[in-house]
């Protein structure tokens, strides 16, 4: 089947990975950095942290003072570590503080790396998501590296994510809808796949509450923790399938309007026509086959929601994150998204204003150069 025909049969609305999205263009995503050391993102993930930590606890157990005794970094959960911070424990506390200052070090070396890309140039917000947000440690951290980047002149506020990371995955989705989808329902089917879990949801888009889906909440969701399970690529395909076709009928019996609409985030750059180039490599299988297409393999299963053709838009995961943020951010003009996680994702977005109120998009006459524009910043700025 050619490009354009499976881009036609998958979705009926847009292209998947679009640059030019009904709020805003997407300026890059996914961009990948070197230096001396590799790449810049492995120095702010989730596994950065732990390392530091360790190296802090390191010289403590030479003297058999470690307070968090023989258990491994890796292993501390986020919720002792934040209970930690506020506990009477003043050595192990200062272990963990000293893990978020050299953690914000890096983080602010990193986000100076990305506002000194043609990509990132004027950003004026970066909100940060991922795993790592959603604890206290990783809010102090997002806040020192802040603090760490205005003593150094750069005019740029960093914010925590608003919504829980595991629901803003989904609540993006919602993003990559033409609005008039919204019109006739109040739901929608989303997924958020990662390198360990699948989540699916039923996010309510609050559309009659606040058109700007500012109100948009997740009502229902199942997760599925693939790593476990180890399945091959097909089987993780019917039981994806599976998960959705359980929250259709959920939905029907407690008298949702739902879209026949699935908003999929997922990781890699995700081509036009829904296949993936790369970044796919944690997916169970070989998600980056010429021969395997996520979008057209859902619609095999799932071809009909209700009484129309199922549509499906597929982004990267860092990407539709992001948006979840599109409502809070119409203060700024350009901002971006760093998800910290097992790796660090990256976009850089570009509000889109209507000029005098015609209708008409006021940057390119309209025209959809925002692809390409992505494309060329994320070549441009590889290092």
């Amino acid at each position: 089947m050619a490009t354009d025909e499976l881009v036609k049969t998958t979705t009926g609305i847009a292209h998947h990975g679009a640059g030019r999205l009904p709020s805003v263009d997407v300026d890059s995503f996914n961009i990948e950095m070197k230096d001396e050391d590799g790449f810049l993102g492995d120095r702010a993930s989730k596994g950065a942290f732990r390392k530091i930590l360790d190296r802090w606890r390191k010289p403590l157990r030479k003297t058999g003072e470690d307070p968090f005794g023989k258990e491994p970094s890796e292993s501390i959960s986020k919720k002792t570590l934040d209970a930690i911070l506020v506990s009477d424990d003043v050595e192990a506390s200062a272990v963990v503080h000293s893990a978020i200052e050299d953690f914000a070090q890096e983080l602010a070396y990193v986000t100076r790396r990305f506002l000194k890309t043609k990509a990132w140039a004027r950003t004026e917000r970066i909100v940060v998501g991922g795993g790592f947000r959603d604890s206290r440690l990783g809010e102090l951290a997002i806040a020192r590296t802040e603090i760490i980047l205005k003593a150094e002149d750069f005019k740029i506020d960093l914010v925590p994510i608003r919504h829980h990371p595991d629901e803003a995955g989904l609540i993006g989705t919602l993003h990559l809808a033409p609005s008039w989808i919204f019109e006739a329902h109040d739901s929608i089917l989303a997924v958020d796949i990662g390198g360990t879990n699948i989540r699916c949801g039923l996010v309510e888009t609050g559309w009659k509450k606040a058109k700007d889906l500012s109100k948009a909440k997740v009502v229902k969701s199942e997760l599925w923790r693939h790593a476990d399970d180890e399945p091959t690529r097909e089987g993780a395909v019917k039981r994806l399938t599976k998960m959705l076709k359980a929250l259709i009928a959920e939905a029907e019996s407690e008298g949702f309007k739902l879209a026949p609409f699935i908003g999929i985030a997922c990781p890699g750059v995700i081509s036009e026509d829904g296949s993936i180039e790369k970044g796919a490599q944690n997916l169970p299988g070989n998600w980056e086959s010429s021969k395997f297409n996520l979008p057209a393999s859902l619609i095999e299963g799932i071809p009909v929601i209700g009484e129309h053709d199922t549509a499906i838009l597929m982004h990267n995961d860092g990407v539709v994150q992001g948006l979840s943020e599109v409502p809070f951010m119409q203060d700024v003009d350009r901002w971006g998204v760093l998800t910290i996680g097992t790796g660090l994702g990256n976009a850089r977005f570009t509000n889109r204003h209507k000029d005098g109120g015609n209708g008409k998009d006021s940057s390119e006459n309209g025209k959809d150069t925002s692809k390409k524009k992505a494309r060329e910043n994320s070549r441009n700025d590889k290092e």
